[in-house]
């Protein structure tokens, strides 16, 4: 019985062995697949992440744009930008950005009912890596006189 038992033991290990190599082996495949698959994504490279709009009084519209490139291999596309409230208004193409090629999100920022320091973001979603880009503006919004 004994025997039989130590053959069990030694056949199960034996294939856990083997399943554990097989299992490195397709990580190793895999992060090779990814590395292949990333380097065909497109690329932000932004001239400027962030823009200070400065001193500006309450009711004032801003307006500033941040300029990229597609550094990637395939055509860039947003898909959505989504401003932090409703006071920050992102405006973008639909139209898919080919590599080496130029884009713009212009955004613009009402001060309006917004008295004191403000920091907004802009979240940009495209089929980069990753998938997201926060883009951010700052103003010190001087309050109206009462």
């Amino acid at each position: 019985m004994t025997k039989y038992f130590a053959l069990a033991l030694g056949v199960a290990v034996l294939s856990a062995c083997s399943d554990a190599s097989s299992k490195i082996k397709s990580e190793e495949e895999r992060m090779a697949i990814e590395a292949a698959t990333s380097a065909s994504l497109p690329v932000f490279n932004f001239e400027k992440e962030s823009h200070d709009f400065g001193a500006m009084n309450e009711g004032e519209v801003g307006t500033t744009e941040f300029k990229f490139t597609n550094e990637g291999e395939v055509p860039l596309i947003i898909s959505s930008a989504q401003g932090s409230c409703g006071c920050t208004v992102p405006e973008y193409s639909n139209d898919p950005i080919a590599p080496g090629e130029e884009g713009t999100i212009t955004v613009r920022f009402n001060s309006q009912g917004k008295p004191g320091n403000q920091t907004k973001t802009v979240t940009l979603s495209a089929n980069t890596v990753p998938n997201t880009k926060v883009l951010t503006i700052t103003a010190q919004v001087t309050p109206k006189a009462q």
